[in-house]
């Protein structure tokens, strides 16, 4: 059912450096996260066209080397919901996100947040862009 992981996704409060360090590493920006006060509040690191770090600004990191979320790519989030919810696991329902992947979303039993991703040919993680977010760093 699981194809590979999507994305883990870091905190940081210092966007600039942490594009750097990766990009001595060859892995560069692949689409960015911009509110709605046209602020960059993040982005997508791309290993190749299917693996991704995401980086979202924060005013204070919660812990250092914490990792806020990391996401799963599924075949279908359809059977995957079903699947946690048939294993009584709480799981949100099936939305489309910002950027146009396919979402649903838990927690495991450490209390780790973990997305469940289906792409969809619009998917921004395919074709790039701008994703404009509801979001401001605390």
């Amino acid at each position: 059912m699981a194809v590979r992981l999507a994305h883990v996704c870091f905190e940081s409060d210092d966007l600039e450096a942490t594009e750097a360090f990766y990009n001595i590493l060859d892995i560069r920006k692949r689409f960015e996260f911009r509110n709605l006060q046209n602020e960059l509040v993040g982005y997508y690191l791309a290993f190749d066209n299917q693996t991704y770090i995401e980086v979202i600004k924060t005013g204070k990191p919660s812990k250092p080397g914490l990792i806020r979320h990391f996401a799963i790519e599924v075949d279908s989030v359809d059977e995957t919901y079903e699947l946690l919810k048939n294993g009584g696991v709480e799981v949100t329902e099936k939305t489309l996100a910002g950027d146009q992947t396919w979402m649903i979303t838990c927690r495991d039993p450490n209390g780790i947040f973990i997305e469940f991703q289906e792409y969809s040919e619009r998917s921004m993680q395919f074709v790039g862009g701008r994703c404009e977010v509801d979001y401001r760093p605390a």
